[in-house]
């Protein structure tokens, strides 16, 4: 019920719909418009934890692309508002991935992420990671359309749990991880 909610309440909310936007000037060319939702991309992480972990992603996969000549993905290595979505957006458009399955590939991504770290961290097993994995994937299917529809002004999102989980977690003396 916790990844399923993020899922639909941020990351459908917010994380997707960015994505688009992203998306979209890439295919332009504009990067003005991919800098500025970098940035709300950015700004929409409520803790310093989420930022950095966005902004660790963002920077691993910048790399990654770079290592397989995607020139584009460089800059973004140390780019302040680097964050997983914006190379992931790239990455789609310079390999003419459709939106849609961009977006569900992105949302898999989290989904498969988020179950690997509660099965290491919480005692469930594999068989229950992949129940979980089972369900979100039915809700990808289900969420991506809608979620690639909304605009600009309809984007955004509060979970003040998950915000306050983090902020908690993240000035703790040990942490297992940064998610």
């Amino acid at each position: 019920k916790w990844l399923s909610g993020i899922m639909s309440h941020s990351l459908c909310r917010v994380d997707v719909p960015i994505m688009r936007q992203m998306y979209q000037g890439w295919k332009r060319g504009d990067e003005a418009h991919v800098e500025h939702w970098a940035a709300m991309i950015k700004a929409s992480r409520e803790s310093s934890e989420l930022q950095q972990e966005d902004r660790h992603l963002g920077s691993a996969l910048a790399r990654l692309l770079t290592s397989l000549s995607l020139d584009d993905a460089q800059p973004w290595v140390s780019h302040p508002d680097t964050g997983f979505a914006v190379l992931f957006a790239l990455a789609a458009v310079r390999w003419d991935i459709p939106l849609s399955q961009a977006a569900m590939g992105y949302l898999w991504a989290w989904a498969e992420n988020q179950t690997n770290a509660a099965v290491k961290l919480v005692p469930l097993g594999q068989t229950a990671g992949q129940r979980i994995l089972s369900h979100l994937g039915h809700l990808i299917t289900e969420f991506t359309d809608p979620s690639l529809s909304l605009e600009p002004s309809e984007i955004g999102a509060s979970m003040p749990g998950v915000a306050i989980a983090s902020s908690l977690h993240e000035t703790q003396y040990c942490r297992l991880f940064r998610s």
